[in-house]
This record gives structure tokens, C-alpha cells and sequence, in this order.
């Protein structure tokens, strides 16, 4: 009785097995047909045909084949980080390698701005920095005396969001016939990029072109080829001042403030841990060090408890 069982049970699981391998093959077996692919001979699923691809793809454009100069408004804030390292093409420049000193050699010292043209704007800090030039004895009109030429085109400030942003300064600048790749050229510069990332984007290649620049990072600071500046405000003085107090062998020197700062305080992104700890120094005697938290439009959304001092004493 139980060998009967065993073979009914046996049995039974072969005609399920043969059952189960019939039914799915036929499930799994496709409608083929035929198609000629040149010299071969290959099939194709008529239900889910593949789909037909274009010729080969074209090869990715190079950063100097984009038109848009506005790359800054689209992409990661990594994506817009490794972008800005293509603008430094000019990277490994130095005076021996990007500076031609047969121009100097000539004429002597020479320095040329360039005449500008109607309906560019120009603001009043940039205007001040030309005029500062061209009242000077180093001064000359004659491009084919100057050993340093300098852009006419405001490049101070290149953030997008300011007001005092020049459009389309990439083609303009490319126009310029005596560009040379930036050869010989100094390109003052305040701002660049935009908030929160504040990448040093300039919104062209400076080639080989030397860069007067404020808060320039150690990564794209090329030494004894660029300049660091400072970061100075609209109202600053072209000529004159006050006469100064440090006198010979006076250390410390007699002054009433030994450190002063005033900006504004990033409540986020890039440069608000700097900031932010900047109270920490201030003691409102002879170190004063005043931050506002009024920076962009949805500030009070970012909006601390220091806040509200700061900007009293800032406004003061």
C-alpha cells in the first residue's frame, strides 16, 4: 500500500514538471521574425522591437565651445565648483611663461587702457581705478607703447544678481583686437559668482591674463603672477587721505582702533562659519568688528538670536 503511494506521488510531480516546463516555454518563446542587418541576418521581437538608435553619438562639447557665459545658473554646487577650474585655463601661468617683457623692454613701463565704447556701462569704483591710471606718469594712448594694457570693460563686480553685472562679457572681450589670449593684460576683479556658492567665476577665460582680485582662493591664486587686493567699498578715496600715525620704531602703533571690520555676516553657505565667529573678537573698544544679517531677501528666514544686535550696531 505505501509503494503505491510513493509511485502515485512520483508520478504525479513528473506530470507537473512536464506540464510546468510546457506551459512556460510557450510563454517565454517570442514571435520572431527576420531582419537583414547588412551581411547578417539577425532576429527581431515583433511584440517589443528594440529600439532604433540614432548615427554614433557626438562627441561631448569642450568648455570653449559653449556659447552660454551663464553656466553659473544651472547644475550642483559641486558641477558649478569643477566648472570654475576650467576658467583658469591660464593655470600654470608665470611671468617667464605668459608675460612678453619685450614690450617693456622698449618702451619702458606703459600702461594702456582701453577707450570705452558707448552704452557700456562702468561703475563709479572702476572708474575710479581707470582714471587713477591714466593720471598717472606710467599712462600712455598709444597701444604700441604700453607694455600693460587694461580692460575699459567693468569686470569689478561678477556676481549675476548685482546690479552692476555686465552682460555678455565673454564675446566682448574675445572682440577685442589687441586681446592676445589676455597676454600682457590686468583684469581687476571685486566679485564673482554668486550666492551661496560664491564660485570665482569671472564669466570669461582670462588666458593669460594676470588677475587683480579680492579674496582670491590659494587654490586659483597663481604666485608672483596675480595680485591679492583688498576688498574696498564704492566710497573709498582715489587720492589723498589722512595723514598716517605709524611713526619709526612705534609698535605697536598709536592708533585707536588696532582692528576694524564691517560686512555682512552670512547666515548660510559659503563663508558664514568666518562670520559668524567674528563676535567672538569684537570687544567694541579698539577691536570692532560689526556684521549685519540683512543679506539677501529671505534673511529673516536664516534669522538668529544675535541678529537683531548686530545689525543695531552695525547701522550705528
Amino acid at each position: 500500500m505505501q509503494a503505491k503511494k510513493r509511485y502515485f506521488t512520483l508520478v504525479s510531480a513528473g506530470t507537473c514538471l512536464v506540464l510546468l516546463f510546457y506551459l512556460g516555454g510557450l510563454q517565454l518563446r517570442p514571435s520572431r521574425s527576420r531582419v537583414d542587418h547588412g551581411d547578417q541576418v539577425l532576429p527581431r521581437d515583433t511584440e517589443h522591437p528594440w529600439p532604433r538608435f540614432p548615427d554614433p553619438l557626438l562627441p561631448f562639447i569642450q568648455w570653449d565651445q559653449a556659447e552660454s557665459e551663464d553656466y553659473n545658473s544651472q547644475g550642483s554646487p559641486r558641477q558649478k565648483r569643477d566648472a570654475n577650474s576650467s576658467i583658469y585655463k591660464g593655470k600654470k601661468c608665470r611671468m617667464e611663461s605668459c608675460f612678453d617683457f619685450s614690450l617693456c623692454k622698449r618702451n619702458g613701463f606703459k600702461v594702456y587702457t582701453y577707450p570705452q565704447q558707448k552704452g557700456d556701462k562702468i561703475s563709479e569704483s572702476y572708474q575710479n581705478i581707470l582714471s587713477a591710471i591714466e593720471g598717472s606718469r606710467y599712462y600712455t594712448s598709444d597701444p604700441s607703447q604700453a607694455c600693460l594694457f587694461v580692460l575699459s570693460l567693468d569686470t569689478l563686480d561678477r556676481d549675476q544678481l548685482s546690479p552692476q553685472y555686465v552682460h555678455n562679457l565673454k564675446s566682448k572681450v574675445q572682440n577685442l583686437h589687441l586681446w592676445n589670449n589676455g597676454r600682457n593684460h590686468l583684469i581687476f576683479n571685486l566679485y564673482s559668482g554668486t550666492w551661496p556658492d560664491y564660485t570665482e567665476d569671472v564669466g570669461f577665460d582670462i588666458g593669460q591674463a594676470m588677475l587683480a582680485k579680492a579674496s582670491i582662493s590659494t587654490d586659483n591664486f597663481r604666485p608672483n603672477f596675480d595680485v591679492s587686493i583688498p576688498l574696498f567699498s564704492k566710497d573709498h578715496p582715489r587720492t589723498g587721505g589722512e595723514k598716517g600715525f605709524l611713526k619709526f620704531n612705534t609698535i605697536p602703533p598709536i592708533r585707536k582702533y588696532m582692528l576694524v571690520f564691517k560686512g555682512k555676516r552670512y547666515l548660510t553657505g559659503i563663508g558664514s562659519d568666518t562670520r559668524n565667529a567674528l563676535y567672538h573678537v569684537h570687544n567694541g573698544e579698539d577691536v570692532v568688528l560689526l556684521t549685519t544679517c540683512k543679506h539677501g531677501k529671505d534673511w529673516q528666514k536664516h534669522k538668529d538670536a544675535r541678529c537683531d544686535k548686530d545689525n543695531a550696531e552695525y547701522e550705528k
